[in-house]
């Protein structure tokens, strides 16, 4: 009887202290943000360059290097003759400043390696540090780096985005059209369609009636508003990650927003109509809905995707709130 019992406490040692934990994907994924907010923390704490500025440039080379593993902590990734300099391959940061390369060793083993997280932040953060450290020097540095124009705004706006919130985990999301009116919607992206020609449809569509108030579904930037020949009153959110959120066919707008408007889930944004197919203020010509739209960006080019399962998964969490 005592073996047993020592037995069983032994097994009960086994169980609590030795055998591994499981870890659910959730407290992984938390525990992958809190590793990369420490090490933008601790970036800024050298360079003085914001950590939001940090955290924006990794957010945005996240959605544009698309073969990095599930657990990869920093994505920035900067070109070799950039880290080590033209002609050189040496980790050393001696021969690195020799070579005027940018790479910096972040955390003190007196090497530069580009596949090392506080390495590459330090380096990065160094870069945009040449520019100055206001707004405007950070568009500056980042024109300078990517030279390419919806890459600084979508970075920028993202920097924004963290700024306010102060985090980066912002994974919450709204159904577009407010849940407690009649709405209707199923799959009609890649249909066809024939005004201005011959053309498929970049969207789902949302039937409601006039005045149905339009949430943004995510946290954002306003990017564009006002007239399309095909959208009517429309609205363009750029969220935090190179997703392009198009909102059409609206009767109006929530009073006061504008271009460069924060926006987070749930916000009222505008309210649905049937604007549309000719010169501004045409309406009435289809049924009053929402034309939802989401176009995914990386880095080189821009393109629709289909937004209907995405809304289905909103639809179910916006319900689940109430």
């Amino acid at each position: 009887m005592m073996f047993k019992s020592y037995f069983s406490y032994l097994l009960l040692f086994v169980i609590l202290y030795i055998l591994p934990v499981p870890v659910t994907a959730e407290e992984s994924e938390e525990s992958i943000v809190d590793k990369r907010m420490s090490l933008y923390k601790k970036t800024e704490a050298i360079t003085e360059i914001p950590w939001y500025f940090i955290a924006a440039v990794d957010q945005y080379e996240r959605q544009i290097n698309k073969d990095l593993k599930e657990d990869q902590v920093i994505s920035i990734r900067i070109p070799t003759e950039i880290w080590y300099g033209a002609g050189n391959n040496s980790m050393d940061t001696n021969s690195i400043v020799l070579f005027n390369g940018k790479g910096k060793d972040g955390n003190g083993d007196y090497k530069a390696d580009p596949s090392n997280g506080e390495d590459i932040l330090l380096t990065m953060a160094s870069i945009i540090k040449e520019f100055g450290q206001s707004e405007e020097d950070f568009k500056i540095a980042l024109w300078n780096y990517y030279k390419r124009d919806l890459t600084v705004q979508t970075i920028k706006n993202t920097a924004l985005v963290f700024k306010k919130f102060n985090h980066i985990n912002l994974t919450d999301r709204d159904f577009p059209v407010a849940i407690n009116y009649n709405y209707s919607f199923r799959n009609t992206w890649g249909d066809r369609r024939g005004f201005g020609g011959n053309r498929i449809h970049e969207g789902t569509d949302i039937f409601a009636d006039y005045g149905t108030p339009v949430h943004s579904t995510t946290y954002g930037v306003v990017e564009l508003k006002g007239w399309n020949l095909y959208g009517g009153w429309r609205i363009g959110i750029r969220d935090i990650f190179n997703i392009y959120h198009y909102y059409a066919h609206l009767s109006g707008y929530k009073e006061g927003i504008k271009v460069g408007q924060i926006v987070q889930p749930g916000d009222v944004i505008g309210s649905v109509g049937s604007t549309g197919y000719g010169p501004p203020g045409t309406s009435g010509k289809f049924p009053p809905h929402l034309h939802y739209g989401m176009y995914k960006d990386n880095g080189y080019s821009e393109w629709s995707f289909d937004p209907y399962p995405y809304l289905r998964k909103w639809e179910r969490m916006a319900k689940s709130k109430k």
